[in-house]
């Protein structure tokens, strides 16, 4: 019994960490862990970001988000602003997940979102 509690336990710590990179999306930027602005163009952007299609793509990585249904799921919550001055951090969206990386690594959220 105690054999299978442990094992149970292992699981539950190693899945929580092949989930790091889920971001959920908050509604009011009071329940936000980061303020996030969306820019035109990569060369504005503190992080450029690929959007994964599936969770374990986000493995530890800032710059590959996986957007995840419950907060609770989420190693980081945002909110994104209208404007760039009300944003903690200027993300980009590329197109391809070799596109994405840090423009700006002194940024005080490197690790936030890989659940470090």
């Amino acid at each position: 019994m105690k054999k299978s509690i442990l094992i149970f336990l292992l699981v539950l710590c190693l899945y929580g960490f092949a989930n790091a990179g889920n971001v959920f999306k908050v509604k009011y930027d009071y329940q936000a862990d980061v303020k996030v602005f969306a820019c035109d163009y990569d060369y504005q952007a503190d992080l450029i970001v690929y959007i994964c299609d599936y969770d374990y793509q986000a493995n530890g990585k800032d710059f590959l988000w996986y957007f995840v249904d419950y907060d609770y799921q989420a190693d980081a919550k945002v909110f994104f602003t209208k404007y760039d001055y009300q944003a903690d951090l200027k993300v980009y969206f590329c197109k391809y997940d070799y596109q994405a990386k840090w423009n700006n690594k002194e940024n005080k959220f490197v690790g936030v979102f890989s659940g470090k």
